[in-house]
C-alpha cells in the first residue's frame, strides 16, 4: 500500500467534524507497473536534454541577475502585528531591532484587504490580487447546493469507484487534493524566471503547488483526523462545562491505572468509517504529581504542567496498513485526572497528505530539525476558549510551536543565499486573539480573571518578535539582501458580537420553519422557501439567489440590486442599543467593490464592523438566537475581522520606499521588481520602491 494515497479532509475550523477520503489500494497497484515504465522513459529523456536546459537556464538567469537590485529578499511575516502597538513599544524602548529597522529604512502602516481576515489577506500577499481574483473570502463558505459550510481553501475528492474485499473497501484510483485559491503565487513567477525560493508556512498554501523552489504548507492543512485541530481530553472528575470542543473521554482508574486508547482518523478501509485507535496504558502517581504512559511500546513520564516531546502514534487500519501521527501530552492534574492531548499532527516523516513541495522537503526538515507540528492552526485556541487548558498551558504550547518555526526560518535563511526566503509566524495572531483583554481593563472577558498576572503577555510577544528581527539583521548583508517585515492586518478589541442571522430574522429577511423561534448551527431550522438572505462565517452575508442557491427565491437583476442596496443601507451605521455605539461602520456590496472573475463566489455583502465588534460566535456558525448583540466573555478577546481601515498591518524594510501608503497587494510586484522581473499585468499592486508620481518621499 502506498502512503501517498491516504487522504483526510476537514470541513472547516468551525464545524470540528472530520470526513475521511482514502485511496490506498488496488487502483495504484494495478497501474503501478505501467507508470513505473513511463517514469523510466521520461527520466531518460530528461537526462538527454538536461545540458540544453541548464545552458538556457544559465543564460536567462544571468540576464535577469543583471537587472536585479538585490541578490536576496527575506520576508518575515508576523501575522497580526499591529502598527500602533509597535510604534508605542518602539517609543518606550522595548523593540530596539524594529526601531533600528525603522530608522535605517522604512516603517509604515500596511493597508490590508477587504475582508481583513487572515486567509484572504495572505492569499493577496501570495498572488498580488484581491479576493475577487484569488477567491478566498473567509475560512469557510457555503455549499450552494446544501447551505452547509465547506472549507474555502482546499477540497478533497474521493475516488469514484471502490472494490469490496471482504469487510474492506479498496478505492480504485486515488483521491484528489485541490488548493482552491485562484491565481498563482508570485514565487512561481520567480521560479519561472530561475529565481529560487524557500517558502515556510505561508497560509493557504495547502496542498502545495508545484514550482521551482521549496515550500512547507501552512494554515488550513488539517490534522490526522481531518479537522482543523481537534484535541483529546481525558478526565476522571467532573465533566468539562463545554464538551463540544475536542474529544472528551471519561476514565475510571483502578489504583491509579487504566488501559484506554486515543481516537484517531476514520478507518479508510472500512465502509462504516469507524475511528481507528491507538492503545495507551496510563499509570498515575498523585503524590509525585506525575503520570506514566506506555504507547506502542514506548514509555513516557509526564510531569505536571510540562508538555511532553512529540510522541508517535500508530493506527492500524487492516491489511497491513498503518497510519502515523504525532501529539504532545500535558498533565494538568493527577487527581482527579485531567490530561490534555494536542491535536494529532500528520507525521512529517511519513506524511499521508501532501505537506510540502517537493514531497521530500517535510521529511527532510523533520530529520534535520526534529519532529514538528503540521496542522495549519496548531495553537489550540478552542481548548483555551472551552477552559480545557488554561492560559499558561496555551502560552507554553504557542511558544514551543514558535520555536519550531524559528528553527525552520533560520534553516531556510542559511540554505537560501540568493533568491527569496519567506516565513510566516502565527504566534502574534494567536496570542493577541486570546490575550487582547489584557490591554483593555474594561473588557468583559476580564471578569474573574483580573489577577491572572498576564498583563505583559502581548508586549512580551512583541519583544520576542523583535529579537527574531534582530537576529535576522545580524545574519544578513543589508547591501545585498532586502529584508521586509510585514503583517497581514493589525488588531483591535472584541467585546460584542453581532448575530446577523438574528437581525435578518427579526427584520423579515430570514424565515424559520413553522413553530421555530431559533435555529441550531448551520441554519438547521431555516425555511429556504421564504428566506432572502443569510449569514455564515465571519465576513458577510449571502443572498438566497434563484439559480445559484438550491432553494433560491431572489431574482437576479433589479430585485437583487434593490435588496442588496436596502441591506447595505440598513446595516451601515447599525447601533448597539445597549451601549449606544455604532456596531457596523459600513456594509459593502461585493459586486460594487470588486470586478474579478470570482466576485460572485464570495458573500454578497461584506461587513465592516467597528472596533470592539465582530460577527458573534453563534452567528458565524449559522445560528438564529434571541438577541442580535452578545457580550463576548471568552478568552478570544481581540480580533481583526472588522472594517479594514481600522486594522492596517505593518511594513518594515531595510530600504527606503517611494510611496507613503503601501498596501499588502504591493508586496508581490515589489519583490519581483527587486529581482528585475516585470510583474504580470494581472497583479493589482505597485512597486513600492518606485517613487509614485508627485511623491516627495
Amino acid at each position: 500500500m502506498s502512503k501517498s494515497f491516504f487522504i483526510w479532509s476537514g470541513t472547516c475550523l468551525l464545524a470540528q467534524r472530520a470526513d475521511a477520503y482514502v485511496g490506498p489500494g488496488a487502483g495504484f497497484v494495478l497501474a503501478s507497473g505501467f507508470w513505473t515504465l513511463t517514469a523510466l522513459v521520461l527520466a531518460a529523456l530528461a537526462i538527454l536534454i538536461l545540458p540544453v536546459r541548464l545552458l538556457l537556464s544559465w543564460h536567462r538567469g544571468k540576464k535577469i541577475a543583471a537587472q536585479a537590485s538585490a541578490e536576496r529578499v527575506v520576508v518575515i511575516g508576523l501575522d497580526g502585528l499591529d502598527p500602533q502597538l509597535v510604534a508605542r513599544w518602539m517609543e518606550e524602548g522595548r523593540l530596539p531591532a524594529f526601531k533600528k529597522l525603522a530608522e535605517q529604512g522604512t516603517f509604515r502602516p500596511l493597508q490590508t484587504t477587504l475582508p481583513a481576515i487572515t486567509p484572504s489577506a495572505w492569499s493577496a500577499f501570495a498572488t498580488g490580487v484581491d479576493a475577487s481574483r484569488h477567491c478566498i473570502y473567509d475560512f469557510i463558505t457555503r455549499d450552494s447546493h446544501t447551505y452547509q459550510p465547506v472549507l474555502s481553501s482546499a477540497r478533497i475528492s474521493a475516488p469514484r469507484r471502490s472494490l469490496g474485499v471482504g469487510p474492506y473497501r479498496l478505492p480504485l484510483g486515488k483521491a484528489q487534493v485541490r488548493n482552491l485559491r485562484r491565481s498563482q503565487p508570485f514565487w512561481k513567477v520567480l521560479g519561472d524566471n530561475h529565481i529560487s525560493s524557500s517558502i515556510v508556512r505561508v497560509p493557504i498554501s495547502f496542498p502545495p503547488e508545484k514550482f521551482a523552489g521549496l515550500l512547507l504548507a501552512g494554515m488550513c492543512a488539517p490534522d490526522l483526523r481531518g479537522t482543523q485541530g481537534e484535541c483529546t481530553y481525558f478526565f476522571s472528575g467532573p465533566e468539562p462545562q463545554d464538551t463540544s470542543v475536542g474529544c472528551c473521554i471519561r476514565l475510571e482508574l483502578e489504583r491509579g491505572r487504566v488501559s484506554t486508547s486515543i481516537p484517531g482518523p476514520a478507518n479508510p478501509l472500512r465502509p462504516d468509517g469507524k475511528r481507528l485507535t491507538a492503545a495507551m496504558d496510563l499509570d498515575v502517581n498523585p503524590a509525585a504529581e506525575l503520570a506514566t504512559l506506555v504507547i506502542g511500546g514506548e514509555k513516557i513520564v509526564l510531569q505536571k504542567r510540562v508538555y511532553s516531546p512529540w510522541i508517535t502514534l500508530t493506527f492500524a487500519a487492516g491489511l497491513g496498513v498503518r497510519v502515523r501521527g504525532l501529539c504532545r501530552f500535558y498533565l494538568i492534574e493527577a487527581e482527579p485526572l485531567r490530561l490534555y492531548v494536542t491535536p494529532i499532527q500528520i507525521d512529517p516523516t511519513h506524511p499521508h497528505l501532501p505537506l510540502s513541495h517537493p514531497p521530500s522537503y517535510a521529511p527532510y526538515l523533520a530529520r534535520r530539525l526534529g519532529k514538528f507540528a503540521t496542522v495549519g492552526l496548531a495553537e489550540d485556541t478552542d481548548a483555551l476558549n472551552a477552559d480545557l487548558i488554561d492560559e499558561r498551558a496555551f502560552l507554553d504550547q504557542t511558544y514551543l510551536l514558535d520555536d519550531e518555526r524559528q528553527a525552520m526560518f533560520f534553516h531556510a535563511l542559511d540554505k537560501t543565499p540568493k533568491g527569496l526566503a519567506a516565513c510566516v509566524f502565527d504566534s502574534p495572531d494567536r496570542i493577541q486573539h486570546m490575550f487582547f483583554r489584557t490591554l483593555d481593563p474594561d473588557h468583559p472577558a476580564n471578569r474573574g480573571r483580573e489577577g491572572d498576572g498576564l498583563a505583559d503577555t502581548i508586549p512580551d510577544m512583541y519583544a520576542r518578535m523583535d529579537d527574531l528581527v534582530g537576529r535576522t539583521l545580524e545574519k544578513i548583508d543589508c547591501a545585498k539582501t532586502v529584508l521586509m517585515v510585514i503583517s497581514d492586518h493589525g488588531f483591535c478589541t472584541f467585546k460584542r458580537g453581532v448575530n446577523l442571522n438574528t437581525w435578518l430574522w427579526q427584520n423579515g429577511y430570514l424565515c424559520l420553519r413553522e413553530g421555530c423561534t431559533h435555529s441550531a448551527e448551520w441554519l438547521a431550522q431555516v425555511d429556504w422557501s421564504r428566506t432572502r438572505a443569510f449569514a455564515l462565517g465571519l465576513t458577510g452575508l449571502f443572498i438566497n439567489l434563484r439559480g445559484r442557491e438550491a432553494g433560491g427565491i431572489v431574482a437576479s437583476g433589479t430585485e437583487l440590486r434593490q435588496l442588496k442596496a436596502e441591506l447595505c443601507s440598513r446595516l451601515t451605521g447599525l447601533v448597539d442599543q445597549e451601549t449606544g455605539e455604532t456596531a457596523i461602520n459600513k456594509a459593502w456590496d461585493t459586486a460594487a467593490s470588486f470586478s474579478g472573475p470570482y466576485t460572485d463566489d464570495g458573500p454578497d455583502l461584506l461587513i465592516g464592523y467597528n472596533a470592539g465588534y465582530r460577527a458573534s460566535w453563534s452567528g458565524a456558525s449559522g445560528q438564529v438566537t434571541e438577541a442580535v448583540f452578545e457580550t463576548n466573555t471568552r478568552p478570544w478577546s481581540g480580533d481583526h475581522c472588522v472594517d479594514p481601515r481600522l486594522v492596517p498591518g505593518v511594513f518594515f524594510c531595510n530600504r527606503k520606499i517611494g510611496i507613503r501608503n503601501p498596501h499588502l497587494l504591493d508586496i508581490p510586484p515589489s519583490i519581483l521588481g527587486l529581482f528585475g522581473i516585470e510583474p504580470p499585468s494581472y497583479m493589482q499592486g505597485r512597486d513600492v520602491f518606485v517613487p509614485a508620481a508627485g511623491s516627495d518621499v
